[in-house]
C-alpha cells in the first residue's frame, strides 16, 4: 500500500545531524559526524538495505538529497542498496532548487507530497528540515528509527521543538549486536 515512511539513524538525545561523515552537514559548528561508524553491523546493514531495496521511491530534503547525490551517484550499483538509490525515483522537496541532475529526480514543492504518497511508496531518509511538514501534514505512515547508544548533546533533532504532536503504534523491534535498537512504528 502506498505511503511515506521514514527510516532515520538518531541518538539516544535525538541527533540526527551528520551520521555517516564528519563532513556531512556541519551546520550550528557541529563536530561530531560519523558517528554511525562505530555501530553498524549486519543487523544495522539489513534494517538499511531492506528500507532502501524496498521503497518505491525517496522523499529527500534538500541538503539530504545534495549529500546522496554526491555519494550515491558515481558508487558501485553492484550493491542493491546502491543500485536502488540510483534507480528508484527520487524526490528532492525544496523551494529554491529548479531542477535536480541525479538520475530519475524530480523537483517537489511542499503540496505535492501528499499526493504523492497516496500513488507511491516512499522511504524519506535523514531530511530533518522536512520532518516538521510531514508531521504538520499528517503525512508519516511508518517510522523506523535505528536508535545509537549513544549521547551527543549537540546537533539536529528529528523532532525539533515545536513540531507538531503525533501519536504511534508499535509495531517492531530488535536490537543490533552493538547496542542500536530498532524501532518500528505506524499510525495507531
Amino acid at each position: 500500500m502506498p505511503g511515506i515512511s521514514v527510516v532515520n539513524f538518531v541518538t539516544l538525545d535525538g541527533v540526527v545531524q551528520s551520521v555517516l561523515s564528519a563532513d556531512e552537514d556541519r551546520d550550528g559548528g557541529f563536530e561530531h559526524g560519523g558517528w554511525t561508524e562505530p555501530y553498524m553491523d549486519p543487523v544495522v546493514g539489513r534494517v538499511m538495505s531492506d528500507a532502501t531495496t524496498g521503497a518505491g521511491g525517496f522523499l529527500l530534503g534538500r541538503r539530504t538529497y545534495d549529500n546522496f547525490a554526491a555519494s550515491w551517484s558515481g558508487a558501485d550499483q553492484s550493491e542493491p542498496a546502491v543500485a536502488a538509490l540510483n534507480q528508484k525515483p527520487k524526490y528532492v522537496v525544496s523551494r529554491t532548487l529548479d531542477s535536480a541532475g541525479w538520475t530519475n529526480s524530480h523537483v517537489i514543492r511542499d503540496d505535492e507530497i501528499g499526493p504523492l504518497g497516496t500513488r507511491e511508496d516512499l522511504v524519506v531518509f535523514g531530511s530533518s528540515g522536512l520532518m516538521p511538514t510531514l508531521l504538520a501534514k499528517d503525512l508519516i505512515d511508518h517510522c523506523t528509527l535505528l536508535m545509537f547508544p549513544l549521547v551527543l548533546g549537540t546537533g539536529k533533532r528529528m523532532f525539533a521543538e515545536g513540531v507538531a504532536p503525533a501519536t504511534l503504534a508499535w509495531e517492531h523491534s530488535e536490537v543490533s549486536t552493538t547496542g542500536v535498537v530498532i524501532l518500528r512504528y505506524g499510525r495507531p
